[in-house]
C-alpha cells in the first residue's frame, strides 16, 4: 500500500511540474499560428545556360541562415524548393520589407585605392551627388505639401544643369524615377575612379555598430583576420597624405569616401579594424552589419514572391486546430468509457495527463509548433489510446478465464507489454526517418508523433497502472462488472 502511494504521489507531482512549465514558459508557435512573413527567393546563376548546382545552393541557403539570425527574428526556418529556389518564414515578423532588403543584396564589400590624377573628376561626381541628395530631400519633405510652380521649374532646371554635366539623356515622367536613374549613373562615375580591389569582405573577421561622437548618426566597424590586416595596412600606406581616397564600394556602389591622413604614411593603418561612416540612421547601419557577418552572397539573389500572414489568420487556425483536437478527444472517450467502463475512465484520466506531459515536453525543449505539429500531436494520441485498449483487451481476457481482477490487471500488463513496445518502436523509427530526411512541415509533424510515441509508453505502461491500482483500493470499485459485463464473466465472478 505503502509502495503505490509512493508512485501515485510522484504521478502527482510530474503533473504538477508539467502544469507549471506549461503556463510559465511561452510555446513557440510557427507562421501558421502565429502569423508573420514568408519569401521565397531564387538563387540567379551568374551564366543563364549553366544550372544552379546543389554545393552552389547550399553555400547560398548557408550565408542567408547566417543573416536571418542576424535579423533576431525567432524561430525563423529558411529550406530549400527545387533546384534553385529557397522558402524562408519568419513568424511574427509583420515587415518583410526589412528582411528582404537583407537578404535580397550581395553584399560584396570592397576596400580601392583611388586612380592617381582623378581629384578634379572626383571632386566633380561628389559634388553632383550632393546636389542630387538635396533635391531628393526637398522633394521628400515636400510631398505633403503643395509645391509652388516656380520651385518645381528650379528643380528641373538644377536636374537638367546634372544631366549636361553627366552628357546623359534620361526621360521620365517621375522625378523619383529620374533622380534614382541619374544617381546610379553618378554612382558608376564614381567607382570607375578606383582601381580594382585587392581587399574584400572575406578578409572580414566580424562587423558590428556604433553610435557616431555627434549622437546624430551611426558607423559600422570592420574588424579584419591577419591577412586583410595586412593588406588594409598596405592599401591605406600607398595613399596616405596624398589627395588619393580610399573607396568603400559594396555591391557596386560607393557608400563612403574617406581620406588617409599622413601620419599613417609609414606603415598606414595597423591594428586590422576600420569604420565605416556615412549618415547611417540605426537601422540602415544595423543592415549593413548583418549582412557584412553573414558575408556575401557566392551568387545572386532575387526575391520572387513576399507572403504575409497575418496574426488573425493565425489565430483562426489555432482555434480551429483546438477544435479538432478537443472534438478528437472527445469521440475516443466516449468509444472507451463505453466499451471499457472504469478501465475506460482511468485511461481518460491518464490520456488527460499524457497531453499535459506532451505540452510540457514543447515548452521545454522548445518544439515549434505548427498545423502539422498538431496533426502528429493528435495522431499520437490514436497510438496511446491503442497501448490502453491493448491492455484492457488482455484485462478483459483473463477475467473470462475466472481469474481475479488485480491478477488479471497484472496479466494484462506483463502480457500487453512486448505488443506496446515492437509497435512503439517501430513507430518511432519512422518519426526519425521522418525527421531526418524530410523538410520543414514535416519535420514539425515528425517531432510532437515521435514525442508523443515516447511519453504514450510513460503513460499507458505507468501512468495507468498507478491509477488503477489507487482505483482498486476502493472496495466499491473493485468488482469484475466494472470491467466486463455480466453475461461475459464466468459464474464464479458473477
Amino acid at each position: 500500500m505503502a509502495r503505490q502511494q509512493g508512485w501515485l504521489a510522484l504521478l502527482m507531482a510530474l503533473v504538477i511540474s508539467a502544469f507549471l512549465l506549461c503556463i510559465n514558459l511561452p510555446f513557440q508557435l510557427g507562421l501558421d499560428l502565429r502569423g508573420g512573413s514568408q519569401l521565397t527567393l531564387e538563387v540567379q546563376s551568374v551564366n543563364s545556360s549553366e544550372k544552379i548546382k546543389p554545393e552552389q545552393l547550399e553555400a547560398v541557403q548557408s550565408v542567408l541562415e547566417r543573416r536571418v539570425n542576424g535579423l533576431g527574428v525567432a524561430e525563423s526556418s529558411l529550406r530549400t524548393i527545387g533546384g534553385n529556389q529557397l522558402l524562408l518564414e519568419l513568424p511574427g515578423e509583420q515587415e518583410p520589407s526589412r528582411a528582404a532588403r537583407v537578404l535580397g543584396k550581395t553584399a560584396l564589400l570592397e576596400f580601392r585605392a583611388q586612380k592617381a590624377g582623378t581629384r578634379v573628376e572626383m571632386q566633380k561626381y561628389q559634388k553632383l551627388r550632393n546636389q542630387v541628395r538635396s533635391i531628393a530631400l526637398f522633394e521628400e519633405l515636400s510631398r505633403s505639401s503643395n509645391q509652388e510652380k516656380d520651385q518645381i521649374a528650379k528643380n528641373r532646371e538644377r536636374i537638367e544643369d546634372i544631366k549636361n554635366n553627366l552628357n546623359i539623356t534620361i526621360s521620365s515622367s517621375n522625378i523619383e524615377e529620374e533622380l534614382e536613374q541619374i544617381r546610379n549613373k553618378i554612382n558608376n562615375k564614381i567607382v570607375d575612379l578606383f582601381e580594382p580591389a585587392n581587399l574584400t569582405g572575406s578578409d572580414l573577421l566580424t562587423a558590428g555598430r556604433r553610435q557616431e561622437q555627434n549622437l546624430s548618426s551611426w558607423e559600422v566597424t570592420l574588424s579584419f583576420n591577419k591577412e586583410g590586416g595586412e593588406k588594409f595596412a598596405r592599401l591605406t600606406k600607398t595613399i596616405a597624405g596624398s589627395d588619393r581616397l580610399l573607396g568603400i564600394v559594396l555591391d557596386g556602389e560607393s557608400i563612403s569616401e574617406a581620406s588617409v591622413g599622413e601620419q599613417f604614411s609609414l606603415a598606414g593603418i595597423t591594428g586590422g579594424s576600420a569604420s565605416i561612416s556615412g549618415n547611417f540612421t540605426a537601422d540602415s547601419a544595423r543592415e549593413l552589419e548583418v549582412q557584412l557577418r553573414g558575408g556575401a552572397l557566392p551568387l545572386p539573389v532575387e526575391i520572387v514572391q513576399i507572403r504575409t500572414i497575418g496574426p488573425t489568420l493565425g489565430a483562426e487556425n489555432i482555434r480551429r486546430s483546438l477544435m479538432a483536437a478537443l472534438f478528437g478527444l472527445a469521440m475516443v472517450a466516449i468509444f472507451m468509457v463505453v466499451f471499457y467502463r472504469l478501465a475506460g475512465c482511468v485511461a481518460i484520466i491518464a490520456l488527460s495527463f499524457y497531453s499535459l506531459f506532451n505540452f510540457a515536453v514543447y515548452a521545454l525543449i522548445p518544439v515549434t509548433l505548427s498545423l502539422p505539429g498538431i496533426a502528429g500531436f493528435i495522431l499520437s494520441i490514436g497510438m496511446a489510446v491503442d497501448a490502453n485498449v491493448l491492455i484492457f483487451e488482455r484485462v478483459k481476457d483473463e477475467l473470462r478465464r475466472g481469474n481475479t481482477l488485480i491478477r488479471s490487471i497484472d496479466k494484462g500488463f506483463s502480457q500487453a507489454f512486448s505488443s506496446i513496445i515492437d509497435g512503439h518502436i517501430t513507430t518511432l523509427i519512422s518519426c526519425i526517418s521522418l525527421f531526418y530526411l524530410g523538410t520543414g512541415f514535416v519535420k514539425g509533424f515528425a517531432a510532437t508523433l515521435g514525442i508523443g510515441v515516447v511519453v504514450s509508453l510513460f503513460t499507458a505502461l505507468s501512468c495507468t497502472r498507478v491509477l488503477l491500482r489507487f482505483f482498486m483500493s476502493y472496495k466499491f470499485l473493485r468488482r469484475a462488472s466494472n470491467f466486463l459485463s455480466l453475461n461475459q464473466l464466468p459464474n464464479q465472478l458473477n
